[in-house]
């Protein structure tokens, strides 16, 4: 049972599905399922990394342009699936039950981060102190949000759901990383924030986000480098999941760079100076070693992707799995180009942008085929419990 789940949850093509649950019978708020929160999660990455040239008019209107059309569709995911819960709610607690669905709901927190990044990157100048106290109530938001997934999920892991070694994907970083993303939206906030002891509340709350996130994330790499060595790579339809792995590493390495660099000041002005330096310097190395350690995925993805594509794999709404650790990781690239001021590490953050811009692009199209064709809507508990 446990492999037929994973076998359907991101298969949206219409010819598996059968006809007692097909779109067109069920409709789309029926079968609307947290995955579709990956599309904010790569469409805010992008408009974040677009962000991060401001020196580039035309680029960075981009990337702003992005942010308000990426809280339109954050707003559409939230109404289709709160609509949902009102009208099929004994459908939709199916999804509980469900090893792999379930995953998804770490991306609703993770999709609004980029919205909270973004009012702080292009939101300011528009709105002013508005921006930032918006980003504020949606950081806290968010925090919640993020530790009750990534306690819940794991919960129902250990103690409802099924799950077999031989089917495990990197889908289970989902619930446990939105932690982490949050970490660096606290970060991000922290040179906005004028009050010393709300500065010093969200940097401490920033650095247990992280910890409640890394070292789980890491581990369960460690299991997932097992998995693969023992059972080889998962089915085609889970192709994009590979990348999954280079998100907690890209994330937990650009929240390590954004506290380093506003550590010092907080801890040293609420008398903590004499640890100020080393808490910068050990954030800073975490930072570079999880971003080195970042590089081996990297490498490893694009190896396990070519070997995919070459024996043809079929669209489904995993393949947003591509965006977003390409794009954290090339937005923690940028980072450690502006601390590192060495030309290839620019150079190839650069390229690790455009690459993420041209995954969007070749992703949302497809997205965009299946929603007009009808062969995106799918909600694979409603099959698993009608077998």
């Amino acid at each position: 049972m446990t492999q037929r789940f994973i076998m359907t949850t991101l298969d949206t093509s219409t010819r598996s599905v059968p006809r007692s649950i097909a779109p067109k019978r069920l409709g789309i708020v029926r079968q609307f399922t947290p995955n579709w929160f990956a599309t904010t999660m790569g469409t805010g990455i992008l408009s974040v990394a677009l962000g991060q040239f401001p020196g580039q008019a035309a680029v960075f209107a981009l990337g702003e342009a992005l942010w308000l059309g990426n809280m339109m569709l954050f707003a559409a995911c939230s109404l289709a699936y709160v609509t949902r819960w009102l009208r099929y709610r004994q459908e939709a607690k199916r999804v509980f039950d469900h090893p792999v669905m379930s995953m998804f709901f770490g991306c609703i927190p993770m999709g609004l981060a980029t919205i909270i990044n973004g009012f702080l990157v292009f939101g300011i100048a528009r709105l002013g102190e508005s921006a930032i106290a918006i980003a504020y109530a949606l950081w806290w938001l968010d925090v919640v949000l993020s530790v009750g997934i990534g306690l819940a999920i794991p919960f129902m892991m250990f103690t409802r759901q099924s799950h077999a070694m031989e089917q495990m994907t990197s889908v289970w970083l989902l619930p446990v990383v939105a932690c982490e993303v949050a970490a660096v939206s606290g970060g991000l906030l922290l040179p906005h924030i004028t009050d010393a002891s709300t500065k010093l509340s969200v940097l401490l709350a920033s650095y247990v986000l992280w910890a409640l996130s890394v070292p789980l994330a890491m581990c369960i790499l460690v299991v997932l480098f097992l998995r693969m060595a023992l059972h080889k790579l998962p089915a085609p339809n889970m192709a994009a999941s590979i990348w999954l792995a280079l998100g907690p590493i890209g994330t937990g390495a650009l929240g390590m760079f954004v506290l380093s660099a506003n550590a010092p000041d907080i801890l040293t002005a609420h008398g903590l100076g004499a640890v100020a330096s080393a808490v910068s310097g050990a954030s800073l190395l975490a930072g570079v070693i999880l971003w080195g350690y970042g590089l081996w995925w990297l490498a490893m993805a694009v190896m396990i992707t070519i070997r995919y594509f070459r024996d043809g794999i079929p669209f489904n709404m995993g393949w947003w799995g591509y965006t977003f650790p390409l794009g954290v990781y090339a937005v923690a690239t940028l980072r450690l180009s502006h601390i590192f001021p060495v030309a290839s590490i620019g150079l190839f953050a650069e390229v690790l942008v455009i690459a993420l811009a041209m995954v969007w692009l070749v992703v949302s199209a497809r997205t965009l085929r299946g929603v007009w064709l009808g062969q995106v809507f799918v909600d694979p508990s409603l099959e698993t419990r009608a077998t």
